[in-house]
């Protein structure tokens, strides 16, 4: 048998059943199956969490493409201090949710003319990623007769290090190199636009708290750094945050309370010139992927050279992630459970759970340790609250998308 990540904390049973957000699975999925349930209370502990870890001085935001499902972006507007945002489409549910303008910044690579100018008009923080695209802004900026919001999105010459995605470090798509942002910064600060500072972001998915802690040091340094040779202060800092959250067998939670310690530190000893510097992290799946949960339900049971295989009426093109098909290089087992009987002793053959679509890539758990799987059981995926619904394939043979429940 393969082995499953860790269901995370928080989960309990009624009668019996997978309980989220206080209720039981065949409650939620009496309305139709898939479905993706979101645990408000869960995403209430985690934000308090981080808050009682990190220094209060330090604002959180949510990066939205994690999970954009409207009513949680609305639950999580009273929790967190700012939203970041990757397109216009996002920026309007972000105002849509309550976060107003000046907390919401935007970055992206590929920003449209039509997307600068919606960011210039709602008066966002556009987080600029090349040379090319702070004078696109300016110009709009001018057309319009409104000075336009600018940081810098740098990408610096270090990465997470053991981080599950590099966002920084060489080459990359994203931000500005760091050599060439001084001069930029000039630029902006003289321009008669806003200047809002620096966005760095290294990467994504980090479960080692003293790589997070280099990290986050080698980034005030570099942010001193810049705002020395620029000769600017600095009014805002995004330090990125790339936590990460156990998916598989083996992850353990990242110590947040190490790198709050470690921060404080770090903040109590800045140069002059950040002495009045707001700091924030940007982070996404750590804030909401272990409080969702994706249940699909058994339509058929069948055997095959001797393997069980449990047919569900759901796949990958609702959470491609738990199939192994979405940035990892080798597939391991997400958490998962029968629901309808949690908790319930594991058979003695092992099982593998797949979806409904005609591929073979369309698995959800691999020759897995489960109660023996009936047609008609509840199967549930955890660590779903993140790059689920919005970042699989709905469309993919037409069975349409998920439901989505914020309990």
């Amino acid at each position: 048998m393969k082995p499953m990540g860790p269901i995370p904390d928080g989960f309990a049973a009624i009668d019996g059943e997978l309980a989220i957000g206080g209720r039981k699975a065949s409650d939620l999925a009496a309305q139709g199956t898939p479905v993706f349930v979101y645990d408000r209370a869960m995403l209430d502990a985690r934000v308090a969490d981080l808050r009682a870890a990190m220094p209060p001085w330090l604002a959180i935001h949510y990066a939205m493409k994690a999970n954009p499902f409207a009513p949680l972006l609305a639950h999580m507007a009273g929790l967190v201090d700012g939203f970041d945002v990757a397109s216009a489409g996002e920026m309007q549910l972000a105002l849509e949710a309550g976060m107003t303008a000046d907390a919401i910044s935007f970055a992206g690579p590929g920003k449209s003319e039509g997307e600068l100018e919606a960011a210039v008009r709602a008066r966002v923080t556009l987080n600029t990623e090349s040379a090319g695209e702070i004078r696109r802004a300016l110009a709009i900026g001018d057309r319009l007769g409104i000075a336009p919001r600018l940081a810098i999105r740098v990408n610096p010459s270090f990465d997470i290090k053991g981080s599950g995605m590099k966002m920084g470090g060489g080459a990359k798509p994203f931000g500005i190199d760091a050599e060439l942002v001084p001069p930029l910064a000039r630029e902006i600060a003289a321009s008669g636009a806003e200047w809002r500072g620096f966005h760095i972001y290294a990467g994504s998915q980090a479960l080692d708290a003293q790589a997070v802690i280099a990290t986050l040091a080698a980034t005030l340094a570099l942010t001193g750094e810049l705002a020395d040779q620029a000769g600017v202060n600095v009014p805002h800092c995004n330090l990125g945050g790339g936590f990460g959250i156990p998916y598989f067998p083996g992850d353990t939670p990242l110590d947040i309370a190490r790198v709050g310690e470690a921060l404080d530190a770090a903040f109590r000893v800045l140069p002059d010139r950040l002495a009045e510097t707001h700091f924030a992290i940007e982070l996404g799946r750590f804030l909401v992927g272990e409080a969702g949960v994706y249940l699909t339900r058994v339509i058929d049971v069948k055997e095959s050279h001797g393997e069980i295989f449990a047919v569900t009426d759901g796949g990958l093109h609702h959470q491609l992630a738990a199939s192994g098909n979405f940035g990892t290089v080798v597939r391991r087992n997400y958490p998962v459970a029968v629901a309808n009987r949690f908790g319930e002793a594991a058979a003695q053959r092992e099982q593998t759970i797949v979806g409904r679509l005609c591929t073979p890539l369309d698995l959800l758990a691999n020759k897995v340790a489960l109660p023996q799987v009936r047609p008609g059981d509840l199967v549930a995926i955890f660590c779903a609250g993140a790059y689920g619904a919005s970042a699989s394939p709905a469309a993919f043979l037409g069975h349409g998308p998920a439901r989505e429940i914020l309990a």
